[in-house]
Formats: C-alpha cells, structure tokens, sequence
C-alpha cells in the first residue's frame, strides 16, 4: 500500500484494512467515501456504516411485500439498486428520478 499523502477527499492513498480486489492505482486515486461503499469482501476497510447501503435487508415496503422481486434477491441488491427499480415493480417509497410523478 502507498504511503503517497493524501487529499481532502481520502485520495492518494487506500483505505483497505486487508487485501483488496481492486487494483492498487484505483484505490488510490478514489475518494475514501467511494472507497467505503464498496463490499468489505472486495474491499475491506473496517468501515461497517456502508453495509447499510447493502445486503440483507429489503427497503420496499412491508419488509418486501411490496415487490415482484424474490426476497432472497432484494436482501442481496444495494439499496441504491433497490430505489433504481420501478416502484411497480419494488416499492421503496421513493418517488425521485425515475418515480417522479407525472402530471
């Protein structure tokens, strides 16, 4: 791992805590926000507090009841993945971007 200061953003050095998936001049040059979203089985860094943008968990409604999407598959996808999806088709409750309303 690099030892290269870092900026104001986290870049210029890794952040992982342990052996990383992600090639060495990728970790250096992203944010260290960016960094820590990432899975802890590609990228460890410690930081627990980016799980809850991920797994094991449904964010439609109801625990999933909302949705057409298999259970199993909504504990799995990324929250944000999760809001990408149609409300018809797996209701988070978001209604920006792509469930804007229309009038």
């Amino acid at each position: 791992m690099s030892t290269a200061p870092q900026n104001a953003h986290g870049q210029g050095i890794s952040h992982a805590t342990d052996h990383s998936k992600v090639p060495e001049k990728i970790q250096e040059a992203a944010p260290a926000s960016l960094e820590r979203k990432l899975p802890e089985n590609v990228h460890p860094t410690g930081d627990s507090t980016h799980n809850s943008d991920s797994t094991n968990v449904s964010h439609a409604k109801g625990g999933g009841e909302a949705s057409i999407v298999p259970q199993k598959l909504q504990e799995k996808l990324p929250e944000s993945v999760e809001k990408a999806v149609p409300n018809a088709i797996h209701d988070t409750r978001d209604e920006g971007g792509l469930h804007r309303k229309q009038h």
